[in-house]
Parts: C-alpha cells; sequence; structure tokens
C-alpha cells in the first residue's frame, strides 16, 4: 500500500498545479470552461487526499510497520482508537492531515461560492492549490509519510508518545489544524478580491462566516490544549507560554481583530485597507506557527523535532506570501480607500479601532519574546530563556485593557457619543464594578490583579445585561410580548450582534477564572500510609502505594482519602504511568476532585514501594472550571451568530408555547446567580501530620525567576515543575537562602554553575538582551502615537452650519439608537 500512497501523493501535487494554472488561465481568457476546469481539478484533490488518508489510516489499524511512520507511532498493544488517530500524530502525517482538511475546506467554500462569486472563484481555486501543493511538494521531496524501510521491517512499532495517549490530544491537534486551515479560506477570497478589484463589501460576506469557524475551532483547539497541560503535565497550571501554545495563539488574535474591524467596515466603509492586512497577517501566521512548531526554530517539549531543510521552505514560502500579498495591497490602495471618516474619539469605531491595535500588540509581543531565544542565540551565541514571568508581567495588564474595551465598546455610540449619552449607558455597569470592588475590600481580597479582574468581570457583565435589557424591553413595546419572548426575538432579529454579546459573556467566564489564579494555595508533602497533610479546608489522607499492569503499562498509584473541614469527600488516585516501550517517558496522571468553587489537584512526582511512601503536590485550584465553562458560552454565541435565519425562525416557531421563554429564563438566572454562588478563600496551607515542605515567600521568589534545565520539561519555572530535577534546585535554593545570600547571590550561583544565563526565566537586563525589555516598550508607544495619528487623519471637525443629528421627538437617544441598530439585519 506504500507505493500507492506516494503514487497518490504526486498525482495530487500534479492536479494542485494543474488547478492553480488552468484557472488563473481561464480567468485571463474569460474562459468559463477553463475555469470549470479548474474547479474540477480542485475537487479532484478532495477525491484523491481521501484515498491518501484512508490509506495511511490503514496501515495504522493493521500494523503495516513497513511504513517508517507507521512503526514510529504505533504498536499492536495500542488501542484501536489511538491506532487510527496516531494519523497526525508526527510531522510526517500531520502534514498530511494538514492537506487533507484544505482540501475538504477548499471545496465546500468553492462549492457554496460558485453562484454568488463567480469573478472570484477562479483565483480563489488557484491560491488554495498553491498552498495545498507547496505542502505536498514538502512531503513529496521530503518528509513522505509513505516512505518504507530499505531493509526488512522492525517485527512492532515503537508505539505513540505516552503523553499524546489522552482523549483531548486526540481531539486537540484537529480542532487547532482546522483553525489554521480554515484561515486559508479568507485569504484566498481576499486575494482574489485584489487581484480582480472587486473590493466591495462582498468578499467580506464571503469569508465572515468562515473566519468565525475557524476562530471557533481554532479556540476550541487552544481550549482543549489548556485542559491537557492541566490535566496530563501535572505542574497545577494550564498555560505556560510554550512555543507551541504561542504557534496557536497568534493567528487567534489577529482573526479576533478581523471579526472586529469587519464590523466598522461594513457599518462605516472604514479600516478598508487594515481588514485585507488582517487577512492576509493571519493566515501568515498560521503558517509561521507551522514553521515554528515543526522547524525546530524553537526549543518545546511539544515540537516535533529539529528539521533545518522544512525550516528554509517554510521561509522561502512565507517571503513569497508577503511580496505577493502585500504588492497587490500596495497596487490597490485607491480603491482600498475609506468612504468615511472617524468622527469622534468617542464612538463605537475608535473604541474598536483600539481594541485592534492591542489585539495586534498582543500577536506581536508574543511573537516576537517567543523567538527573542533563537534571536539571541543568532547573535549572543547563547539561547536563554523566555518564560512565563516575563510573558505574565506584560499579558496581564494588556488582557485587562482588553476586558475593559470588552464592555466599553457596545455603551458608545457610532459615529459619536454624547455626554448625555454616556452618562446613561455607563451608570449602571459603573455603578455595578464599584460594588463589586467594595465587595472585595469588604473580603479582605489583597490581589490587585485578580481583584480588578473581578471588578471589571462585573462591569462587562452589567454591561451586557443591560444591552440585552434595554433592547427586550423597546421589542417588547413594539410587539406587545412579555420580555423574554423579546429578547428572543431581538435575538433572532440581529444574530451577529446578540450572538456576540454571548461570546462576550464567555470571555468575561474565563477572565472570572483566570481571576481565581491569584488565591491558588499548594503545598508538597511527604507521606507515609496513615499520616494526613492540610491545605486550606482539606485534608489528604495517605492510605497506600500500588502497584498494577495492563500488559502495555505499569501503573503506580496512590490511594488516597479527602476530607473537607473533617467530613470525607472522597477517594483519589494519583499516578505515574510507565509504557514498556517509552519507560524514558513516564506520564503523569493527575487526580483532580471538580468543583464549581475550586479543583482539589493533587500529583505523585515520587513514591518509595518499600515504606509505601508518597510525595504528593496538593494544589487547591479556585475557579479553574469557569473558563471551560466560558469556553461553552462562546461555542453558544457564535453558534448563534452563524445561525441562518431561516434555521432560527423554525426552532423558535416548532417550540411547544413558553419553552423558548423559560428556557432563557432559566439561562438567565443561571449566568447571574452562578458566580454569587462562588466562596472565595485566600487560605493558606496550615499544618501536617506528614512531612510537609513549606517554602518560605524568598524562596518561592527565587525558584520562579529560575527556569528548570532538566532537558525533559517545558522550560517552568523552577518553582512550578514538579520534576526530581527541581525538587533538588529547592533544596538549594533552601541552603543558599539560609547561608544569607541575596536573591541576585543565588540567581548569579546557579548562572555560573550551570554555566549559562539560560537558567533565568526572564532574560538578563544587560547587554543585547536589554532589547526582550525594550522591545515591547517600543512597540507599545509606537502603537499610541499611530493610533493618534490614524484618528487625527480619519478625524474632522463638524462646520458650524451643518445640523447635529437629534433624537426622535419624544424618545431617548438611546432608544431611538437602539431602534436603529435593531432595523439593520444580517
Amino acid at each position: 500500500m506504500a507505493p500507492l500512497g506516494a503514487f497518490v501523493l504526486l498525482a495530487t501535487f500534479v492536479v494542485c498545479i494543474y488547478a492553480a494554472a488552468i484557472s488563473v488561465a481561464g480567468a485571463r481568457r474569460r474562459s468559463m470552461r477553463m475555469v470549470e476546469s479548474g474547479v474540477g481539478a480542485l475537487y479532484l484533490t478532495t477525491a484523491l487526499m481521501t484515498v491518501a488518508s484512508g490509506i495511511i489510516v490503514h496501515a495504522f489499524v493493521v500494523g503495516d510497520y513497513s511504513i517508517k511512520y507507521v512503526q514510529r507511532y504505533s504498536d499492536l498493544e495500542q488501542p484501536l482508537f489511538y491506532k487510527i488517530t496516531s494519523y497526525w500524530g508526527g510531522l510526517d502525517g500531520s502534514i498530511l492531515f494538514w492537506v487533507f482538511l484544505l482540501s475538504m475546506f477548499g471545496a465546500l467554500a468553492v462549492a457554496t461560492n460558485r453562484e454568488r462569486h463567480r469573478e472570484l472563484i477562479p483565483y480563489v481555486v488557484a491560491i488554495i492549490a498553491v498552498v495545498e501543493a507547496f505542502f505536498l511538494f514538502l512531503m513529496i521531496i521530503h518528509r513522505n509519510p509513505f516512505d518504507t524501510f530499505l531493509t526488512a521491517a522492525p517485527p512492532e512499532g515503537r508505539g505513540l508518545n505516552p503523553l499524546l495517549q489522552n482523549p483531548y490530544m486526540v481531539i486537540h491537534p484537529p480542532s487547532l489544524y482546522i483553525g489554521f486551515v480554515g484561515m486559508t479560506i479568507p485569504y484566498a477570497f481576499g486575494m482574489a478580491a485584489l487581484i480582480t478589484g472587486y473590493l466591495d463589501d462582498a468578499w467580506l460576506r464571503a469569508v465572515r462566516r468562515w473566519t468565525m469557524v475557524s476562530w471557533l475551532f481554532l479556540t476550541f483547539g487552544l481550549v482543549l490544549g489548556m485542559i491537557w497541560a492541566y490535566e496530563e503535565l501535572g505542574w497545577g497550571g494550564y498555560w505556560g507560554w510554550d512555543p507551541v501554545e504561542n504557534a496557536g495563539l497568534l493567528p487567534w488574535f489577529t482573526a479576533t481583530a478581523f471579526l472586529h474591524s469587519v464590523i466598522v467596515q461594513e457599518r462605516r466603509s472604514m479600516l478598508r485597507v487594515w481588514n485585507v492586512t488582517l487577512v492576509i497577517v493571519t493566515f501568515l501566521l498560521t503558517i509561521f506557527g507551522t514553521f515554528m512548531t515543526r522547524s525546530g526554530i524553537v526549543q518545546s517539549v511539544h515540537a516535533f523535532g529539529e528539521d533545518r531543510q522544512l525550516a528554509w521552505m517554510f521561509t522561502a514560502f512565507m517571503a513569497a506570501i508577503l511580496t505577493f500579498s502585500f504588492g497587490w495591497v500596495i497596487y490597490r490602495l485607491p480603491l482600498l480607500r475609506s468612504r468615511h471618516e472617524l468622527d469622534s474619539w468617542l464612538s463605537r469605531e475608535a473604541a474598536f479601532l483600539a481594541n485592534n491595535w492591542i489585539l495586534l500588540f498582543c500577536a506581536l509581543f508574543v511573537l516576537f519574546a517567543t523567538m527573542f531565544p533563537t534571536l539571541s542565540e543568532a547573535v549572543t551565541g547563547e539561547r536563554l530563556t523566555v518564560g512565563p514571568p516575563f510573558f505574565n508581567k506584560w499579558m496581564a495588564p494588556i488582557g485587562l485593557t482588553l476586558l475593559f474595551l470588552t464592555g466599553t465598546a457596545p455603551l458608545l455610540a457610532w459615529r459619536k457619543s454624547t455626554l448625555g449619552n454616556l452618562r446613561e449607558q455607563f451608570m449602571w455597569p459603573v455603578f455595578t464594578a464599584i460594588v463589586v470592588s467594595g465587595a472585595l475590600v469588604a473580603f479582605g481580597v489583597r490581589v490587585w490583579s485578580s481583584g480588578i479582574c473581578f471588578a471589571l468581570c462585573g462591569f462587562v457583565t452589567a454591561t451586557l445585561l443591560q444591552e440585552f435589557w434595554r433592547g427586550a424591553r423597546i421589542r417588547q413595546e413594539g410587539t406587545g410580548t412579555d420580555v423574554f419572548t423579546a429578547a428572543i426575538g431581538l435575538v433572532g432579529r440581529n444574530r451577529r450582534r446578540y450572538g456576540g454579546y454571548i461570546v462576550h459573556l464567555g470571555i468575561v467566564l474565563i477572565f472570572f477564572g483566570f481571576a481565581g489564579d491569584g488565591f491558588k494555595q499548594e503545598e508538597q508533602v511527604l507521606l507515609k500510609p496513615g499520616q494526613q497533610a492540610t491545605v486550606g479546608h482539606y485534608t489528604v489522607r495517605h492510605d497506600s502505594v500500588q502497584v498494577t499492569d495492563d500488559g502495555q503499562k505499569q501503573m503506580i498509584t496512590a490511594h488516597l482519602t479527602v476530607f473537607e473541614d473533617g467530613a470525607e469527600i472522597g477517594k483519589m488516585y494519583p499516578a505515574k504511568w510507565f509504557f514498556r516501550k517509552r519507560e524514558e517517558e513516564p506520564t503523569t496522571e493527575v487526580a483532580i476532585r471538580r468543583g464549581i468553587a475550586e479543583d482539589v489537584y493533587i500529583v505523585l512526582p515520587a513514591f518509595d514501594l518499600k515504606d509505601q511512601s508518597a510525595s504528593l503536590h496538593v494544589v487547591v485550584n479556585p475557579l479553574v472550571n469557569w473558563i471551560w465553562m466560558g469556553f461553552g458560552i462562546i461555542a453558544l454565541g457564535t453558534g448563534i451568530a452563524l445561525l441562518p435565519e431561516r434555521a432560527y425562525s423554525f426552532a423558535v416557531a416548532r417550540a411547544p408555547e413558553g419553552t423558548a421563554t423559560s428556557t432563557v429564563a432559566l439561562l438567565l438566572v443561571a449566568l447571574v446567580s452562578l458566580p454569587f454562588a462562588v466562596p472565595l478563600s485566600a487560605q493558606h496551607a496550615d499544618s501536617a501530620q506528614g512531612s510537609l515542605v513549606t517554602r518560605p515567600p524568598k524562596e518561592r521568589a527565587i525558584a520562579g525567576k529560575l527556569a528548570c534545565w532538566c532537558g525533559g520539561c517545558a522550560r517552568l519555572p523552577v518553582g512550578t515543575c514538579l520534576c526530581g530535577h527541581c525538587d533538588r534546585v529547592k533544596d538549594d535554593i533552601a541552603k543558599l537562602v539560609a547561608a544569607g545570600k541575596t536573591e541576585d547571590e543565588v540567581l548569579q550561583h546557579f548562572v555560573k554553575e550551570v554555566g549559562g544565563i539560560h537558567v533565568l526565566s526572564e532574560p538578563p537586563d544587560t547587554g543585547f538582551n536589554r532589547l526582550a525589555w525594550a522591545v515591547p516598550y517600543a512597540v507599545g508607544f509606537g502603537s499610541f502615537a499611530a493610533i493618534g495619528l490614524v484618528a487625527l487623519r480619519w478625524s474632522r471637525r463638524r462646520t458650524p452650519d451643518e445640523p447635529a443629528a437629534a433624537p426622535d421627538e419624544g424618545r431617548s437617544a438611546l432608544e431611538s439608537r437602539l431602534d436603529e441598530e435593531l432595523r439593520d439585519l444580517d
């Protein structure tokens, strides 16, 4: 089957080249027969890639170890489920899977837009075919998943990486791939619009839904990756700013910016150049993210390994994309001029502009910080570490700023907001934020970042509820129905707007979960059977350590009993799994007791079977599950925004009388009441009857500024990492602090001992490495200056004889604005 697979890849490459050439020729000659031939060739690539995917999946299922890729990522004992998903478990198969998904997306996009956008389709086909041809070229000449052994095939396979044998990791890569691949469709339509000169809003309507679907899958993939890291890596967190994590985050920022700025273009015919640029940059970042994770240019526990030849191929492809794309943007600048100007800085379009610049800054900052170790190594010859502390110093305040804008933009009017309008709109949201802040102070919350985040969550939630309430009340006046039925009709009348508000509510829940990290409690304990330790209001008793075997792996499991405030609440079983064919890569199986208020999270870093003792890392994680619930709300809002009007109307019409009203009522009550059901706790660990390892604040601070250098971890801070190497480093820190060493002296001790500044989790503010600190400041201040210049250029003063828009007689300006916006359909 391997020769057939290789032949199918070669045939698909030829068909892709044909599709691109015949489509462009057909467009130039205005020959519909040639264009239709190109479309047919694109459909043929989908069929061929389906055959290629079927061949590789069949090889995994039957265990055809003559194929190198199958032998590396599968074995006979592996469950069928993981045999199939091994398809995308390695570099070669992931590229094949990428092309398969792109062929499916491309065929579907062309099929659904052939009649509505005839003038764009030839170039859309050509661009999709060229992208497919590039990845096929990589496989044919360098990374062929159907390569076979020249000698006798091994009798058995090595098996999939144990870390990937997790249900979340089965879904996580395809979700990210769909998000990445889906961004090719907006790019293809955008470039087709530039090439043809059809730069009205039609191309935006063609790509808006594709961007939303791709954005949703990209978000889903990122959240699944967070859950996987939380449950599988065993360090108590969910986001470590690993380069592979960042690769998925980069296009998410720019895609989010595009979904907001496209509203401004549709409403005010502004930001036309900006929207085309965002589409290009988002697609480029998907290619760059693929380049980062597959070339070895960055160091990551998740990366596929180093491949310099692949790196040069990707570099050439990205250079071609930049030249081709922005060459057309410059050529079409006269057609991309905005039709309107910025009337006021106190307007919704100004808020969207600020939102876009901040999101773009986030993308640039994460890109720069992720690549800085590689840049530093190229310049100074020494690779340093840019770890979570550096990212968090910048991204925490930026995230809070974006959360504030999430609640501010809906309160501002298009074109210009008057002082009376601002007073009326901001009164209740600001009052809610003040009440939440007062409550936090009363309860003794002293974590400034979490406190501000809670207050802003209250502000944004009040904004969203106010928008729903006022819109529903106005619709109720016009229809005579009850307020909940009016709310349902309100959402059905403008699904994009109110679906977007629901998405924003999901973002609020995610930030609410982030804020809980400020109250995390964690301790490391060494217990023998019968001993117990207390962390917060939970007590953990160690019962035994047991060894089991299922044929594929040996499992060492600690049996624990957990008490809350003295009452037994259940058993927990943290474990270490040793897979026979990958014993050098044991997996950490975390025991988690989930709750709406907090999780009890227990890891088994070490054990001794002789005396049945167990070293346990016990973490109390407040509010973490609100992050996962937030994504559920985001998916709901995106689904509403994507829902066709006929489907929504049909669902409401077929629902039994009163069902829709009661459902919405229950949803609103749940969303309002859940936050107040979460008890916040800032309690610290108090006692342990076993051996409790409590680190003083100074030692914790020093451990947080060192990055694990054991070689097998994700470069986490020593204070967070649970490997045995970091345990020894923490003990060394304790000895140095006890000897009277200062923080700087301790850090320099480890730099000299290890022989490099890569042991520091943040770049030192010296020499060339000062760029890591200076560039974000320069980009930030430059961005603000650019916003000011753009705003000044677009803004205009109203002439004395130009009348101001007046609200309808007998109605407030707010009600008139709501009526006007409710009349606008998708």
